[in-house]
């Protein structure tokens, strides 16, 4: 489980609630079931046009992704890359057939595979790459759905606000409904932008971030398959890949091949 994407989302509905509590306001006034129904409903609804109803299937599956957040760490991914470059230099590619089960990432496992079938250098990237496109559009499939879901749930908001007030103008001769009137209007809103700006729209943007971070992983995987099938030195591996690597966790890894 991602801790940051959950501390966010706990941060952003405990401070709004705290923000109640403590200008003495009541919860039940902030509940209006024609509004919710106006604002989930509505948002449903036109998400159902922007998209064929398996994308929307699998929303909460990747609404789940985004909380886990399980990107491999990329100094794992050299460390097995240089696990088995070591083992193909020293018993031959054929001898990663027995280590296919073992490895636990799929990428890696699917680009080895290639390897001990004697596929070329320019087959196994093609493979590999056409993987990374087609995970690439599902990724922004995924993003798109919550960048809709956070434009039009305020569009929708909006557009309940508008509903009741012209309810409420439309009974004026009723001073004392006039207050209440405005505050479920005004409620209709609130849901819009609340939901859009600390669920949908930060949302999209974790995913985004995930998939950058996927993306890295997988050119990791690329060059470090490559450099075994074509039979480098398990050292010159890790030294090149650690290249990905954020500069202080490069150095401490040139210090430990240093010594």
């Amino acid at each position: 489980m991602d801790i940051a994407t959950v501390l966010g989302l706990l941060l952003a509905w405990g401070m709004m609630a705290a923000a109640v509590y403590l200008g003495g306001g009541s919860f039940g006034a902030f509940w209006n079931t024609a509004s919710i129904l106006m604002v989930v409903g509505g948002t449903i609804g036109a998400l159902l046009i922007c998209f064929p109803l398996r994308t929307i299937r699998r929303t909460p599956r990747v609404m789940l992704k985004g909380m886990r957040g399980n990107v491999p760490k990329p100094e794992e991914l050299i460390a097995t890359i240089v696990s088995l470059a070591e083992t193909a230099r020293r018993e031959g590619l054929l001898s990663l057939e027995l280590r296919l089960h073992l490895i636990p990432n799929d990428f890696i496992r699917r680009g080895i595979e290639l390897v001990v079938d004697g596929a070329r250098a320019e087959v196994i990237e093609e493979v590999l790459r056409t993987d990374i496109d087609a995970m690439a559009a599902r990724h922004r499939e995924g993003k798109a759905v919550f960048e809709q879901l956070g434009k039009y749930a305020p569009a929708f908001g909006m557009i309940g606000t508008l509903l009741g007030l012209i309810i409420m103008l439309g009974n004026m001769s009723d001073p004392s409904s006039i207050g209440a009137g405005m505050a479920v209007a005004l409620i209709t809103t609130l849901y819009g932008a609340v939901l859009a700006n600390a669920s949908f729209l930060p949302m999209a943007e974790k995913l985004a971030y995930l998939s950058k971070q996927e993306m890295l992983s997988r050119e990791i995987i690329i060059r470090g398959v490559l450099a075994i099938q074509s039979g480098e030195n398990p050292r010159l591996i890790e030294r090149k890949l650690s290249t990905f690597l954020p500069p202080a966790a490069r150095s401490k890894r040139e210090v430990r091949l240093a010594a």
